[in-house]
This record gives structure tokens, sequence and C-alpha cells, in this order.
């Protein structure tokens, strides 16, 4: 039983295994969907779940309280990450950030316009334009980790910094374009609630639980707000202090983002992968993924970022605004690159809030999971091949703990 034990503990520790979850979860709801258990598959999407506190009410299917609640804790580990790295991090001075700044405009601006390329005659499909642009860290940093010593661990920093960027990036358009039907009573309150978080900050407090408590009056208020629930986590993030009680001592905010990135790895995404990846195939034919809506996300993600991320990084270096990173070849840029076209759990993401048609959120699945798939296998490729050609050197510096947490 120990044996067993340590085996699944040293699973646990791989880079590669949060994704390999993702994957597994990915496949079980494509089974589930295109089985005989279809219909419990969509049952348990459906079961309703209510919580109500006097007159206050919250009544969901399960399906959104995974999207609109869970996904609130991803969004508030995201938010703990992006602080980190602003402040102590790669992201922490213009010289570090710069690069990845523009390698990050470059994966968001470059599926966008592709998709919108192919869909601006459709108003309804234009509803999706966003999809293709978000980077998926656990997997793209998870294929990349494949490779092991063949690749800098300085590219490791590159891509991880460029797509907590891109998490930045898709946050604001999804407080931007993805916000209907506003309550400014709700909004209000979900305000006060954020400056109640800022006061505990400001007044040195360090205990965990009292901004537990408001971030959970925020996450209510935002979501009865109209403005996408999972922003209230990215917001109680940012007022989490980052340092500890005592010089040396463990803050509040490495403490909760090494607790909650095992749940959020483990639980969360893969619960979110099973709900949102389980695309029917019945009558599916070639014509259902060359339509204009899969296709423009697929292409979007594949060449998008892969031609975006090099074009707009190899110019700022060229123009003397950056330079590589230590150990990095423009080969290895541009494999990043096409890891950056792995979508999947934001891509879906962005993708149920854009649309409420069923078929056409089959359609989103199918276009995520056809560019995703391309990304990571091209990629692959294209830094394995670049590694048998130029191995990397053995004096590279080891890659900070939080970044191989990723």
């Amino acid at each position: 039983m120990k044996l067993i034990v340590n085996r699944v503990q040293d699973f646990l520790r791989l880079e590669t295994s949060a994704g390999i979850i993702l994957i597994f979860a990915a496949i079980l709801a494509l089974i589930a969907n295109n089985s005989p258990l279809s219909p419990l598959y969509a049952a348990f999407l459906n079961t309703p779940v209510e919580v109500q506190i006097g007159a206050l009410e919250i009544a969901k299917p399960l399906l959104l309280w995974i999207n609109d609640g869970l996904m609130a804790i991803f969004f508030f580990l995201v938010g703990l990450e992006i602080k980190r790295e602003v402040l102590q991090g790669e992201l922490s001075s213009v010289d570090k950030a710069i690069l990845p700044f523009f390698g990050a405009i470059g994966g968001m601006a470059g599926p966008a316009i592709i998709y919108s390329y192919i869909n601006w005659g459709d108003p309804l499909a234009m509803r999706g334009w966003a999809i293709p642009s978000a980077t998926d860290i656990a997997f793209a940093l998870g294929v990349l980790s494949l490779l092991g010593t063949r690749v800098p661990v300085t590219l490791k920093i590159f891509l991880l910094a460029l797509a907590i960027m891109d998490d930045i990036g898709a946050i604001v358009i999804i407080a931007i374009f993805y916000t209907e039907n506003l309550s400014i009573l709700a909004l209000g309150a979900g305000a006060v609630g954020f400056v109640a978080l800022v006061a505990l900050n400001r007044a040195g407090v360090k205990s965990i639980t009292p901004y537990a408590l408001v971030g959970l009056v925020v996450w209510v208020c935002v979501l009865k707000s109209g403005v996408h629930a999972t922003l209230a986590g990215v917001v109680t993030a940012l007022a989490i202090p980052i340092n500890g009680k005592e010089e040396g001592s463990q803050s509040p905010l490495h403490y909760l983002e090494h607790s909650l990135h095992p749940w959020v790895a483990f639980a969360v995404l893969p619960l979110f992968a099973f709900a949102n990846s389980g695309i029917s195939f019945a009558g599916l034919s070639l014509a259902d993924i060359t339509a204009p809506l899969p296709l423009g996300i697929a292409t979007g993600l594949f060449f998008g970022n892969q031609i975006l991320i090099f074009v707009l990084t190899f110019s700022i270096v060229k123009l003397g605004m950056a330079s590589l990173p230590v150990g990095v070849r423009w080969i290895q840029i541009y494999g990043a690159g096409c890891l950056a076209g792995i979508g999947f759990t934001m891509s879906l993401f962005i993708g149920t809030l854009a649309f409420d048609d069923p078929a056409l959120i089959n359609q989103v699945r199918l276009g995520v999971l056809l560019g995703s798939i391309a990304s990571g296998i091209w990629g692959y490729s294209i830094l394995r091949w670049a590694s048998s050609t130029h191995p990397a050197g053995d004096g590279e510096p080891k890659l900070a703990t939080e970044a191989a947490a990723k």
C-alpha cells in the first residue's frame, strides 16, 4: 500500500500530470456523450442545484455551478499568480516583461484576426471572436516539459510569462465583451466588497478567513450583477497580502497559491474539462469540421498564435527594444508560439460565454480540440527537431519553483 501511495505522490509531482488528467477528463467526456451513457452525461450536467438564504436565491444546473463557481477558484489562482509575477517574478520589470508582453499581444490578436476573417459575415458567430485568443498554461507547459532538458529553462519562463499575460488579456476581454444585463446595484455592492478587501490588506490583516468571507460576498454580488462571476476571483486575489506576518515567513498569497494549485489542477480543471468537452459525433461530417465557426477557431489557434507571436517578438528584438532569453534560438521561439495555440480550458470557457445554443457550443468544442491538438503536436515536433540539431546546454539556470509548479 505504501508503494502505491509513493507512486501516486510521484505522479502528482510531475509537471505533465495536470495536462494528462485534463486529457483523460476530455476523453471521458467524449466517450460519455457518444455512447449509451449520453443520457446520464446530460442528466449529470443538468442536475439542478439551489442555494437559498432568505430572499437570496441562486438556482443553476450543475454545469453553470462548475463554470461560474468552481472556475472562480481557478481565476482566483490566476489572480494570485499574476500578482506574484508582477510584484516579484518575471513581470516585475520592463526588461523582463516586454518580450512576452508583445508575444501575448500577438497571441491574442493573430487568432482573433483569422477567426474574424472567416466568420465576418455572420454576426452571431462573431460573438466568438475571442475564443481562439486564449492559451492553456497547464497544457502548453505540460507539452513543453515532455522535452525535459532538451529545451532551455529560459524558454519555459518565456512561455509561462506569455501565457500569464494572455490570461490578463482574457480577463479584460471577458469583463468588457461578455457582460450583459448589467445590474448597477449588485455591481455597486461588489465594489463595496472590493473596498473592504483592500481595507483588510491596508490594515495589515494576514488571516485568510476574512478575505475568504468577503470574497464570497463579492462573488455573489458579481454573479447577480451580470458581469461574469469568475472575475470576482481575480478581484479577491489582488487584495491578498504578498508579505507574511514577519520577515521570512510565508505570506497568505504564497500559502494560498501552493495550497490551491493541486486542487485546481487535479479537480477543478478536470471537472470543467469533463463538463465542457463532450462533443457529440452523431452525424458529424467533413462539412461540419470545415464550417466557419470551428474552422475559424481551429485555424486561429493553430496559425494565429505561431505567426503573430513570432512576428512581433522578432520585430521587437530587431528594433532593439528587447533581447532573446539566454540560450534561446528563434526556432524555439517559433515552437513556443505554436504551443501557445493550445487553447483548451480558457478557449472552451470563453465559448460557453459567447454562445448558448448547444449546437454552436458543440462546434466550439470541435474547433478548440482540433486547433489545440494540432498546435500541441506541431509545437512539440518543432522543438524536438530543434533540440536534435542544437541540444540545450547543461549550464542553464534552474526554473523557479513557482514556475515549475504551473
